[in-house]
């Protein structure tokens, strides 16, 4: 049998909208933004969730909800953090692709995202055969600075639809 793996998906914060004539890549997060990620990186921390590798797109606000996360103390010893362009607005397919490729010797991993991708990838990897509460709230969406975590059975390599168990299903409003 496969080592369990753990898996973290994390929508970025909410963010302010795009100046005139700038770039979507570049939006901050607001300042409700930035305390709603500090309030899931405490969470995370108090629940002992401390990803070993994060993968986060280079988008301004994903990078912000990081340093939040970083802020709140997640992490005793820095994670192996990988800014990833691909990642930014990437569909479930890419983000799979890069899970895909993780050593097996990573224990557990985050990606810090977008929507819709993050919400289609999420929803794919739990599937429909369970009805707990978790499933019902990610059947109705996946606000800013949402949180899953996934248990998975399969090798990396081998992530696919209905591999994972969805543990968690935590959005910021929960924590206000």
């Amino acid at each position: 049998m496969a080592n369990m793996h753990q898996l973290f998906l994390l929508r970025h914060a909410t963010a302010a909208a795009a100046a005139a004539g700038g770039s979507d890549h570049d939006r901050p997060l607001t300042d409700s933004g930035n305390a709603a990620a500090a309030n899931i990186g405490r969470a995370m921390r108090q629940a002992g969730l401390a990803p070993d590798v994060v993968l986060v797109s280079p988008a301004l606000r994903t990078q912000q909800t990081f340093a939040a996360l970083e802020a709140a103390g997640v992490w005793a010893e820095w994670p192996n953090v990988e800014p990833l362009p691909a990642l930014y607005m990437a569909s479930p397919q890419q983000m799979r692709d890069i899970l895909r490729d993780l050593p097996e010797t990573v224990r557990s991993a985050m990606i810090i995202g977008h929507n819709p991708g993050l919400h289609e990838l999420a929803r794919k990897l739990a599937g429909s055969a369970a009805q707990r509460p978790e499933h019902a709230r990610l059947a109705e969406g996946y606000p800013t600075a949402t949180l899953t975590e996934f248990l998975v059975a399969t090798p990396w390599r081998q992530i696919g639809a209905n591999a994972a168990n969805l543990q968690r299903f935590l959005a910021a409003k929960d924590l206000a």
